[in-house]
């Protein structure tokens, strides 16, 4: 059965662009537009970590200093990684909440950990934590290892640079890498072996990946681990 639920994250996306197109500069808006045209039109989605693969242990830190250890997480059950960008994006500060109020209570419930990354480290990532009273799982992706490995990183194109330098910002003083590279929003879903069940990546980062979607994928791994299907396989 697929998971209904009126509140589109895409949606409120699509608010946060609109309200763009109204208040920001034709310059400004031509910039961010263009950057996230080209990388939807230079995307490889043969880079991209695939459903069937294994996913090599790791540890992060946590925001709360914690160590964060893969290994662990999916001995309890399914787990759920949110690749998002950094404290201060506009668009993470509506999908993180929105993963807060409508995925982590489903994901709760079905014995599965959310976990959200991202490069920024983190000292910084306490921001974002703090201001939306989450409650998931946050890490830090050191140095995008995370990132590159799964195949969706992404660098600032030429024009994006200049207007963040005009602005004084370089995006490696924010996220703590010192590159101007960042991750590509998504979603893995990963069972208990370690295998990738789940995998949706979004070139542009006003598109994301939904709430249903995801937790059908780990309603599915959890219906196939009943001890009903074990049976009925042996039989």
């Amino acid at each position: 059965m697929t998971t209904s639920n009126t509140e589109s994250l895409n949606q409120l996306l699509a608010n946060l662009h609109a309200e763009r197109v109204a208040t920001w500069s034709a310059e400004a808006l031509r910039i961010n537009v263009d950057q996230r045209q080209l990388l939807v039109d230079t995307a490889q989605p043969d880079r991209y970590i695939k459903v069937g693969e294994v996913v090599e242990p790791f540890s992060v830190p946590g925001v709360d200093g914690e160590v964060i250890e893969l290994t662990e997480l999916v001995a309890r059950g399914p787990v759920v990684m949110v690749f998002f960008r950094f404290a201060g994006c506009p668009a993470c500060n509506i999908a993180l909440p929105y993963y807060q109020r409508v995925l982590w209570p489903a994901l709760r419930d079905l014995g599965a950990t959310l976990l959200a990354l991202s490069p920024q480290i983190p000292d910084k990532l306490v921001a974002i934590k703090e201001k939306h009273g989450l409650d998931l799982l946050l890490g830090t992706d050191l140095n995008n290892e995370l990132g590159r490995r799964f195949g969706i990183l992404y660098s600032f194109d030429e024009p994006s640079k200049q207007a963040a330098l005009a602005r004084n910002t370089h995006i490696g003083d924010v996220t703590g890498t010192g590159t101007w590279e960042l991750p590509k929003p998504a979603v893995l879903v990963i069972d208990s072996h370690r295998v990738a069940r789940f995998v949706d990546v979004s070139p542009d980062w006003l598109v994301r990946t939904e709430a249903g979607p995801i937790i059908d994928a780990v309603r599915a791994l959890n219906a196939l681990a009943s001890p009903a299907n074990h049976s009925q396989a042996a039989a």
